[in-house]
């Protein structure tokens, strides 16, 4: 029960987390198409969401270490809020770059909530079960992933079912200013309500009662003077730049490959990539730390990464067989081969962030603040690699550029096999 209120205010802002981030998978695509944007271009919108982590996560450390955790949250879902409210101008004038801004500022309040939380929820329990408890976290996050592009698909896009790049390219100048304006409208009431409800909820925290976590000096044979000293945070520092960068090229790009191939339901794709990830949290809950131990869990889930991916390069764009195999029981609308070997991904990504968390974090002790900034610096590879995912589809193709995915579950591995366990450089 000590800690059973803690994990119910904590999982609240990662539901919060998966909220807002994976409304990017929708949004991609629908400013694609409103702002007649290529694919490295759109993808923008994720390198200043992300690129946030890098920018801000230092200083946030510093935030935290005046306000404390709790305060520090208050902070983080003002700032979103306020991110969230710029998107009105940004609809209003259909100025691209208010769009980039508003993500930027969205993600700067993400940054410091990811800051304070992750390390919350390591310290609150048990080392042993840490990743079991962001487990818990991430079934909420991944869960909210699977609502909001099913949110943002049926309060803005309902009203253009068959509104496609194609289709608006088709259009005359005046007739596609026409639809843009509509559509850019339809985007601006939820994203107020949303603005809102991070307004009502800094309130409520701010009124919230939580305890203090303790920080014990580093424990363990080295002892050093500098977090960076520390092998295990940088190397896992790393794995998490191209975890994330796995991790939002999946979720992400799917929907701009499943309008490239001409799916109806291009802008709820990310829903299957997140409910493949919750399938994974689940399992990962059920089996850590009694059947499988954290590196475990994290060697295993690149080696699924490794083989998904590969399906990924080799399957069919055309047969839905895959999909008939996992799902068509349920009445889910079948997608090609390729798309879900893609949406698979997300079972193989959903115990990686949760294993590197508790694994590069121990024995930090005192560092474990500054060592959670260094690792929040890490989700700088959802706005790296999408871009170079981009530009690599302007050669190779869509489907082609997936290959780089293979380069990041091979270092994600040599973390769970091999870096994990170093303790001087």
């Amino acid at each position: 029960m000590a800690t059973f209120i803690p994990m119910l205010v904590i999982g609240l802002l990662f539901f919060i987390f998966g909220f807002v981030t994976w409304l990017n998978g929708a949004l991609i695509p629908f400013l694609q198409i409103i702002s007649d944007l290529n694919e490295f271009q759109a993808l923008l919108i994720a390198f200043c969401f992300y690129i946030a982590y890098v920018v801000m996560a230092l200083p946030m450390s510093w935030v935290l270490d005046r306000t404390g955790y709790k305060n520090g949250m208050v902070v983080g879902l003002a700032l979103i809020g306020c991110g969230l409210l710029l998107f009105v101008p940004a609809a209003q004038t259909h100025y691209f770059s208010i769009f980039l801004l508003a993500q930027f500022v969205v993600g700067s309040g993400l940054t410091i909530l990811q800051t304070a939380s992750n390390p919350y929820i390591v310290r609150i329990g048990p080392h042993e079960s840490a990743a079991a408890r962001i487990a818990i976290m991430g079934i909420l996050n991944k869960a909210a992933g699977v609502i909001a592009p099913l949110f943002f698909t049926w309060l803005v896009l309902a009203d253009f079912p068959n509104v496609s790049a194609a289709s608006i390219a088709e259009l005359s100048a005046s007739e596609r200013a026409s639809q843009v304006a509509a559509m850019a409208a339809k985007i601006i009431p939820p994203y107020v309500g949303m603005a809102v409800a991070m307004f009502v909820l800094a309130v409520a925290f701010f009124m919230v009662r939580l305890p203090k976590i303790k920080e014990e000096a580093p424990s363990g044979a080295a002892v050093h003077e500098s977090v960076l000293k520390y092998p295990q945070l940088v190397l896992g520092a790393i794995a998490l730049f191209f975890y994330v960068g796995v991790e939002v090229i999946a979720g992400d790009t799917i929907g701009m490959y499943g309008s490239k191939l001409g799916l109806a339901n291009y802008s709820s794709l990310t829903s299957y990539v997140m409910a493949a990830m919750v399938v994974g949290y689940v399992l990962g809950l059920i089996l850590i730390p009694r059947w499988l131990s954290q590196q475990g869990a994290l060697t295993g889930s690149a080696l699924l990464g490794l083989i998904f991916t590969g399906l990924l390069l080799i399957s069919s764009d055309t047969s839905t067989t895959i999909a008939s195999v996992l799902w068509g029981w349920s009445g889910v609308p079948l997608v090609p081969d390729s798309v879900a070997f893609l949406a698979l991904l997300g079972f193989a990504n959903a115990m990686v962030w949760p294993a590197i968390w508790p694994l590069a974090l121990a024995d930090l002790g005192k560092f474990t603040a500054r060592g959670s900034a260094i690792l929040i610096m890490g989700i700088a590879g959802g706005a790296i690699l999408p871009l170079v995912y981009g530009a690599m589809a302007e050669g190779l193709g869509n489907k082609g550029a997936y290959s780089l995915l293979l380069v990041g579950y091979l270092i994600i591995g040599w973390y769970g096999i091999k870096g994990h366990k170093k303790r001087s450089w």
